[in-house]
């Protein structure tokens, strides 16, 4: 991870630790679940090469930015916040945005409330998803899925952080990180249980050293997972705050890449929507899908290169 810097900035009044490389037009890159910054170190690597100047922050609650300890603190508004606070602090009017799973789902909310601020969006994993006005988000996805779909399961403070610390941190982030599960991630019920990788062994990965590993490890050791889980325990909050814009279409110009596997892509409706025309009648910008063979969910990371280059190709053109 040669050369590139890190420092600590003040945004939207909490602290937040940004990785950062190169220099040129701005790439702001958003992790997910459960990432940091350096699900990244890959693309701000190439990125910074080709002329531009790469920054992923850690998200509110994760890694080295502060967790405020209010689970109202990690609505899409505060997040989106902290992101608004960031492009202003990096002095440009503008960014290329590139997210991956919730780093995407905020992304699309940036892309919602300030389009003028996103020069084009590279979206990994997660489509955008239109708010529907007459169902709150979890009672879709319960009658959908169940009560033990992940998310269901992630909502009671507390309770998925103590079946966490059962099964421990490292093996919680190796059974994510390596899962190649398609479909719904639904939970063994009351326990974390084999959670999302029921194939997990003790092998990982070519993509995933044991160094990136310890890494992620190290950091939430420290940090815990109730700042990263309060995302998910924002999803109706997130969607009574919305109502304003019910309807709205994402006007930034948008490239979309998952894996075949992805465990989003590969869940109820995903195709259809992404692939038969609703995808694109909510984001008219929308320039092309792709969707990579035999590939997971934490693409960034698994497909790695292919990722720095599609990215480049895109936003080399604005």
């Amino acid at each position: 991870m040669e050369g590139i810097a890190h420092r600590t900035v003040e945004v939207n009044g909490i602290k937040m630790h940004i990785a950062e490389k190169g220099e040129g037009p701005v790439v702001l890159f958003l992790h997910g679940f459960p990432e940091l910054w350096y699900s990244w170190r890959h693309q701000i690597l190439a990125l910074s090469s080709r002329g531009y100047h790469a920054v992923a922050p850690d998200l509110r609650g994760y890694g080295d930015t502060e967790a405020p300890a209010s689970m109202s603190s990690y609505t899409c508004f505060h997040i989106v916040g902290d992101l608004v606070a960031l492009i202003e602090l990096l002095g440009v009017d503008q960014v290329f945005l590139v997210a991956h799973d919730w780093g995407a789902l905020i992304g699309w909310y940036l892309c919602m409330f300030r389009p003028h601020r996103v020069k084009a969006y590279v979206c990994l994993s997660v489509p955008f998803w239109p708010r529907n006005p007459k169902v709150k988000p979890l009672d879709a996805m319960r009658a959908l899925y169940g009560d033990d779909y992940y998310i269901c399961r992630f909502q009671k403070p507390g309770e998925m952080e103590a079946q966490m610390a059962e099964v421990g941190t490292e093996y919680v982030l190796k059974n994510i990180l390596t899962t190649r599960k398609p479909g719904p991630p639904i939970l063994a019920k009351g326990e974390y249980g084999s959670g999302f990788n029921p194939d997990i062994t003790n092998s990982l990965p070519s993509w995933l050293s044991e160094d990136d590993l310890a890494y992620y490890v190290s950091k939430y050791q420290k940090t815990g997972f109730t700042g990263p889980l309060n995302y998910y325990r924002n999803g109706n909050s997130n969607w009574e705050l919305t109502a304003p814009w019910s309807g709205v279409k994402v006007q930034v110009p948008v490239k979309f890449i998952t894996g075949e596997l992805d465990m989003v892509y590969t869940s109820l409706n995903m195709k259809e929507y992404i692939h038969g025309g609703g995808f694109k009648q909510d984001v008219p910008n929308l320039e092309e899908v792709i969707v990579q063979k035999d590939v997971a969910h934490f693409n960034n990371q698994e497909a790695a290169e292919e990722i720095s280059d599609y990215i480049y190709e895109f936003i080399k053109k604005f």
